[in-house]
């Protein structure tokens, strides 16, 4: 089981905004664009990249799409307490 996970993620504050994004992913737009665009998490600058982090660092709802989804796949809107999510794990450990 991976105990460490890298991922990028666009925060927004509403499902049809993450829907519309997701949208507007499926077409080919770049993901790193658009969560500069419109992720209102700090990690937007750098175009969404969390970095690398372990398991139980996230909120749950994110940890279980992070360390339980495909790799490399769009997933969401992911609703937390923060808003709704559109994530991307890039790799697991």
């Amino acid at each position: 089981m991976a105990n460490t996970a890298c991922a990028r993620h666009i925060l927004v504050k509403t499902r049809e905004q993450a829907e519309d994004i997701i949208r507007r992913l499926n077409k080919g737009e770049d993901f790193g664009k658009l969560a500069k665009k419109f992720s209102t998490c700090p990690s937007g600058k750098k175009g969404g990249d969390l970095g690398e982090f372990r398991r139980g660092q996230m909120v749950k709802a994110f940890d279980d799409v992070v360390f339980k989804k495909k790799v490399l796949e769009i997933h969401g809107p992911v609703k937390t307490k923060f808003g709704f999510h559109v994530i991307q794990t890039i790799f697991r450990t």
